[in-house]
């Protein structure tokens, strides 16, 4: 450690540093989400991929594990996985697994 960074070291106890750790990665936690097929008219479904929603972008990965992609948003996430649905009975839906971060 250098000494400056000795010098700005946390004043609080180890708990209250873990807390504090623990507020900032739940503050900026990425929304979590799942991309499905619906197949027919309420048919059948699958879980195509899941994806971490940043303020900025979006991390999305097949559940088989041979797609990864980076997106501008989920809805854009949607948008690729939709063109990878070409039966005419399939459609795509935007599932979120987490809630929005509060205001």
């Amino acid at each position: 450690m250098n000494q400056l960074a000795e010098s700005e070291q946390w004043c609080g106890s180890d708990e209250e540093f873990a807390a504090f750790l623990t507020g900032l990665a739940t503050d900026d936690a990425p929304r979590l989400f799942a991309i499905a097929h619906e197949y027919g008219h309420r048919q059948d479904g699958w879980i195509a991929a899941y994806g971490m929603a940043f303020d900025d972008y979006a991390e999305v990965v097949s559940t088989e594990g041979d797609f990864r992609a980076r997106a501008e948003n989920p809805e854009s996430a949607l948008a690729t996985f939709t063109r990878f649905a070409v039966a005419e009975d399939v459609k795509v839906h935007l599932i979120w697994l987490t809630q929005p971060p509060r205001p």
